[in-house]
C-alpha cells in the first residue's frame, strides 16, 4: 500500500512537473520577445523595441519582416507611429539621408511631388492653420477681420488680420527703441492676386524661379493674413538677411508670436528658397515653442497638431 502511495505520488509529481514545463515553454513561445528574436531582432533589439511601443505596435511589427531600420527610426524624436511604412519604404530608397531628415520629410509629406497630394488647409485653427504645397486654401477664403496697414508701419496698400497688426505694432515699436526700424513690404494678398503674382514670375523666370519663390494661388500664406514680408530702410529680398533689423528678428520675433517661416537649409520641407524676410504669425507660445526646437512650421505642425 505504502509503495503503491508512492508511485502515484511520484506519477502526479511527474504529470505537475510536465505541466508547469509546458505552460512556460508555450509562454515562452508565444511571448513577444520569442517572436521578435524569431524574426531576427537581437535581445538588445527586442528591449528597445518593447520600450518605444505599445503592444498593438509590437503585433505590427511581428507581421512585418525583420528590419534594422524599425530600431533607429523609432528612437528619433518626432517618430510618427502611423508613418512608418512610408518611413521604411523611403529609407530603402535614400540610404543616404539620416534617418532624422527621413522622419521629417515624411512627417511634412515632402516625398511627394510639390503640390500633389494636397488637403483642405484646417481653417478651424485659426491662426496655427497650415498652409503651403500640400495644405490648400479655397479661392473665395478671406481673413476674418482683415484691417488695413497704416503707413507708419507698411508701404502702400498692405493688410491683415488685426491681431497681427497689433503684434507687429509692438514688435515695430519696440524694435525701434533699439534705432532698428521694421517696415511691411507685402501682406495680404487674395486668391486672385496671388494668381497674378505666380503668373509674373512665371512669365518673366520660368516655373522653376517661380515655384521657388512664389506660391500657386490657394496655396500662399499670403491668403491667410497671418505673413508678413519684412524689410527695413535701405533693404531688399537680395540685403536683408545682412541688416541689423534681420538679426533683431532672429533674436527676438517670437516674443511677439512671429517665427521666419521659410529657414535657411530647410527648402527641402518647407518647397521654399530660403526667405529672411517672409513671417508668419503664429501666437508667441507656439513660436516659442518652433524657435525652441529649431524647426519649421511645417515638421511642428504634423507632429503637435496633426499627429
Amino acid at each position: 500500500m505504502k509503495k503503491k502511495t508512492i508511485i502515484i505520488s511520484s506519477i502526479v509529481a511527474i504529470i505537475v512537473i510536465v505541466s508547469i514545463s509546458i505552460y512556460f515553454y508555450l509562454k515562452h513561445i508565444n511571448s513577444t520577445e520569442y517572436k521578435l528574436t524569431k524574426l531576427g531582432y537581437t535581445k538588445d533589439e527586442t528591449k528597445e523595441i518593447i520600450k518605444l511601443t505599445s503592444k498593438t505596435q509590437v503585433n505590427e511589427i511581428l507581421n512585418k519582416e525583420y528590419d534594422k531600420n524599425i530600431i533607429v527610426l523609432l528612437k528619433e524624436k518626432y517618430f510618427i507611429w502611423k508613418n512608418l511604412d512610408n518611413y521604411l519604404a523611403y529609407y530603402k530608397e535614400n540610404e543616404t539621408k539620416s534617418s532624422s531628415d527621413i522622419i521629417s520629410i515624411i512627417n511634412v509629406k515632402a516625398n511627394n511631388e510639390w503640390y500633389t497630394n494636397y488637403v483642405s488647409a484646417d481653417i478651424s485653427k485659426k491662426e496655427l492653420m497650415l498652409v503651403n504645397k500640400f495644405h490648400q486654401l479655397s479661392n473665395d477664403f478671406e481673413p476674418e477681420n482683415n484691417v488695413n496697414i497704416k503707413n507708419w508701419y507698411a508701404y502702400d496698400n498692405n493688410s491683415c488680420e488685426d491681431f497681427v497688426y497689433q503684434a507687429f505694432i509692438n514688435m515695430h515699436n519696440d524694435a525701434k527703441k533699439e534705432n532698428i526700424t521694421l517696415i511691411i513690404n507685402s501682406s495680404y494678398r487674395s486668391y486672385q492676386e496671388q494668381e497674378e503674382t505666380y503668373d509674373t514670375n512665371l512669365k518673366a523666370h520660368g516655373k522653376d524661379y517661380a515655384d521657388k519663390f512664389a506660391a500657386h494661388p490657394g496655396f500662399s500664406e499670403h491668403q491667410t493674413g497671418l505673413a508678413l514680408d519684412i524689410m527695413s530702410t535701405g533693404t531688399d529680398r537680395y540685403n536683408f538677411e545682412e541688416s541689423d533689423a534681420f538679426k533683431w528678428l532672429q533674436e527676438n520675433a517670437h516674443k511677439y508670436g512671429f517665427i521666419l517661416r521659410y529657414p535657411k537649409d530647410k527648402e527641402y520641407l518647407t518647397g521654399y528658397d530660403y526667405e529672411s524676410w517672409h513671417y508668419r504669425y503664429v501666437g508667441v507660445e507656439t513660436a516659442t515653442k518652433v524657435k525652441e526646437k529649431n524647426i519649421t512650421y511645417d515638421e511642428y505642425y504634423a507632429y503637435y497638431l496633426d499627429n
